[in-house]
């Protein structure tokens, strides 16, 4: 049995500094509750600061019980307990596993700082599960490659001690120590397909071939060294189509053979922290948005992003607030904050500054967003032209039009901040600052 926390310790000593706090996801079942019982052992011999944290999904008529019997492991072997409640979505696409899990793991990212370690209690078994789900789904070496030691998470790092381990070899250590855990009934629903495998497959395949999570695991780890493999080969190509604000060039993409192109978008969206998108996802990618008309308007969402193409770029965009109908009045040297994390914007009386301060004195002042129908002369042009014609000359991206501040004064364009000056009120005595960091 000592082999089980030699295991444990390895991986955490290997992966892990000495200043790394440790934060074990607790969900109270018999691998969680396994890593409890080694971690309160790792810490009193290391030192070491710990945590542990219980997802609360509430999907179970007993999920207060569980979390309670958490709490009281972590008492009874002094390890700090926090208590995290989730609420699901049960409609949404992708079934209730994937949501639950989602949501998991972006709850734990929460309690995971820099230099922190989150532990994770999957085994070998759990490797094999993992690793024909994927098969299933026809994954190619990305997915096959199922689950690592060690992979990044959140700000720090994600580890699973157990990986090389079996069920039974844990069940045995359970058992050993006389541990309880609890038992979630959903674990037994053969409706979802990693308890299907576990039941119905699992126990079959293992019985013929005993040796086959180790053969997965090796599978896996090529799988992950030919994907690392890819990814170094391709970084080149990456950083040349990469521009300086984190958009993707066209022109250059479209160099690339397709392959090399939908590896290089994987990489690309990777960067951008985006969930990888199924094969079919980059293929529509590829062909109806980098290959679209030039004067097309070709977008992806892809989960809670979407990638849009404009002027030869292609971007990756987070969700915005619709600000189209904000706006509010703004007095000299008065700065306001804009909504949704649009920054601050001051009217500043300066000595030099590219407004006629002469001109704006007594005037009805207002910062807005809104570009409905309204038209401008910049500095240096003859006659008015709608803003919506200004922005395409601008070449400003379509999903950031209505999002830059518009300083009016009654009914007349000022300015639009970071853009242009109207003819008819420029001069000098004061400036339009906008200061922040996402547009």
């Amino acid at each position: 049995m000592s082999s089980v926390y030699e295991q444990f310790s390895r991986v955490l000593h290997c992966n892990s500094s000495e200043q790394s706090r440790l934060v074990l996801a607790l969900s109270g079942g018999i691998d969680s509750r396994v890593m409890l019982h080694l971690l309160s052992r790792f810490i009193r011999e290391t030192g070491r600061e710990a945590a542990a944290v219980h997802i609360h999904h509430g999907l179970s008529a007993h999920a207060d019980l569980w979390a309670e019997q958490c709490r009281q492991w972590c008492k009874d072997v002094g390890i700090p307990f926090q208590l995290h409640p989730v609420s699901l979505d049960r409609h949404a696409k992708g079934g209730l596993e994937s949501i639950a899990r989602q949501a998991r793991y972006e709850a734990l990212q929460h309690y995971v700082g820099a230099n922190d370690v989150l532990l994770t209690g999957q085994h070998s078994y759990d490797q094999v599960e993992t690793f024909l789900l994927a098969l299933k789904r026809g994954s190619g070496p990305k997915g096959l490659s199922s689950m690592g030691e060690v992979a990044e998470f959140g700000a720090g790092k994600l580890l699973r001690p157990l990986l090389k381990l079996s069920r039974p070899e844990i069940e045995a250590f359970a058992e050993r120590y006389q541990l309880d855990w609890v038992e979630d009934e959903s674990n037994q629903d053969i409706h979802f397909d990693r308890n299907f495998i576990r039941h119905k497959i699992s126990p079959v395949l293992m019985q013929r071939w005993p040796e086959l999570p180790a053969a997965v695991q090796r599978s896996a780890e090529l799988c992950a060294e030919q994907e690392a493999l890819l990814d170094e080969l391709l970084e080149q190509q990456l950083d040349f189509a990469m521009l300086s604000d984190g958009s993707l060039s066209v022109s250059v993409l479209l160099s690339f053979s397709e392959a090399v192109c939908r590896r290089v978008l994987r990489m690309w969206l990777s960067r951008c922290d985006v969930l990888m998108p199924s094969r079919l996802q980059l293929l529509a990618l590829y062909h109806q948005v980098i290959q679209a008309k030039e004067d097309a308007d070709p977008h992806l969402n892809l989960g809670h992003r979407t990638i849009r193409r404009f002027a030869g770029k292609l971007y990756c965009v987070s969700p915005v607030e619709d600000v189209s109908e904000w706006q509010q009045d703004i007095s000299f040297n008065q700065s306001l904050e804009l909504p949704d994390q649009l920054g601050l914007i001051t009217l500043r009386e300066c000595d030099e500054g590219a407004l006629s301060r002469e001109k704006l004195v007594g005037m009805s002042l207002k910062i807005s967003f809104n570009p409905q129908g309204l038209s401008a002369c910049p500095v240096g042009r003859c006659g008015s032209t709608k803003l919506k014609k200004l922005f395409q000359e601008y070449r400003v991206p379509v999903w950031q039009r209505r999002r830059m501040p518009i300083l009016m004064a009654g009914e007349q364009v000022v300015a639009i901040a970071r853009l242009f000056v109207d003819r008819d009120f420029t001069g000098s005595g004061c400036d339009l600052i906008w200061k922040t960091d996402r547009i």
